[in-house]
């Protein structure tokens, strides 16, 4: 099976809660009547409009939402691309390898949204860094240091494996990671600093010197989203030790 995530733009003028109303809606119920698996949605709303300021926006307009989940094969994927053609004007669809490396076990709400929430990150390596070399500071070394200095109880990682759409942007990979809601507004939790100033200084220049080492930052764009996991789906628990 293959892992398949789109990008979505809504209409300009279209109202923010009203996209995300028929994405959660009509669109995840026409999605779930597909042959997909691990249909995630995640969706720009109030809930997580505290976080705006964590927010990083180099392209404009940004997203609005991004869709996720497994399909046995990619080539599959036009009833799908049709069915987010109706509710918005531009998609971008990528296939990925998906790395989970910190699972999440629990169980969402009833309505499906993981708690907390969940920061996606759309990645471009140095320009002058080998896909290699990106692959293994990103892989190897910022794993360990992304779980060590932030609070995060999901992180995986997407490396693109190839464009679906005309036109979408050549990121070279995208980043979910989720944290408890006080992390949107409290440097301290975010940052897993236990209530020290200077382990939250100490974790934010670890973190921010690692990913200077293979990421191009100026053009890294931050979603701050809520996801949501239709059908109530979680991901199974790891086989050995945590990291």
């Amino acid at each position: 099976m293959e892992k398949i995530i789109y990008v979505l733009w809504k209409n300009e003028i279209q109202d923010s809660e009203e996209f995300n109303r028929l994405l959660l809606g009509d669109i995840r119920s026409k999605l779930l009547d597909l042959p997909v698996k691990k249909l995630q949605l995640n969706v720009v709303d109030d809930i997580v409009a505290p976080g705006a300021p964590l927010r990083a926006e180099p392209i404009r307009p940004m997203p609005s939402a991004m869709i996720s989940f497994w399909l046995n094969a990619a080539h599959e994927r036009s009833s799908v691309e049709a069915i987010l053609n109706t509710v918005a004007p531009r998609i971008a669809g990528y296939a990925v390898a998906e790395s989970t490396v910190l699972p999440n076990t629990e169980d969402p709400d009833p309505n499906g949204r993981v708690r907390g929430f969940s920061q996606l990150a759309f990645l471009f390596k140095l320009p002058e860094i080998t896909r290699e070399g990106f692959m293994e500071i990103w892989m190897r070394d910022q794993t360990r240091v992304g779980v060590e200095t932030q609070d995060t109880f999901y992180y995986c990682q997407n490396v693109i494996t190839r464009m679906l759409t005309p036109g979408a942007p050549a990121w070279d990979g995208i980043v979910e990671e989720c944290y408890p809601i006080e992390a949107m507004t409290d440097p301290l939790v975010f940052w897993k600093a236990n209530g020290s100033e200077e382990i939250r200084q100490a974790n934010f220049e670890r973190e921010m010197a690692n990913v200077a080492r293979f990421l191009d930052l100026p053009n890294v764009a931050v979603m701050i989203t809520s996801a949501y996991r239709a059908d109530g789906w979680k991901d199974p628990a790891p086989l050995g030790g945590a990291r």
